[in-house]
């Protein structure tokens, strides 16, 4: 499963770590993913969503069936 949160579109970010002596190889910082259950009252059944937890308070603060409700209009099967 890809490191993308579906409510906000995080991805992994890319970069070099470097070692004391200064070698650098490549990592990746992957989003603080969660996978949710949501309750619609509207449809009355549960959605699972994969969620940052940016996106956790943005759903918090929106309301689960405004963020359903954008999701769908882009065309994401909920």
């Amino acid at each position: 499963m890809s490191a993308v949160c579906q409510v906000t579109g995080r991805r992994p970010g890319f970069g070099k770590q470097v070692s004391h002596s200064h070698r650098r190889t490549s990592r990746r910082w992957d989003p603080n993913l969660q996978d949710r259950r949501f309750w619609l009252p509207s449809e009355r059944r549960w959605v699972r969503l994969r969620v940052s937890t940016k996106g956790l308070r943005t759903i918090d603060r929106r309301g689960i069936e405004a963020v359903v409700a954008e999701l769908r209009a882009q065309g994401v099967k909920v």
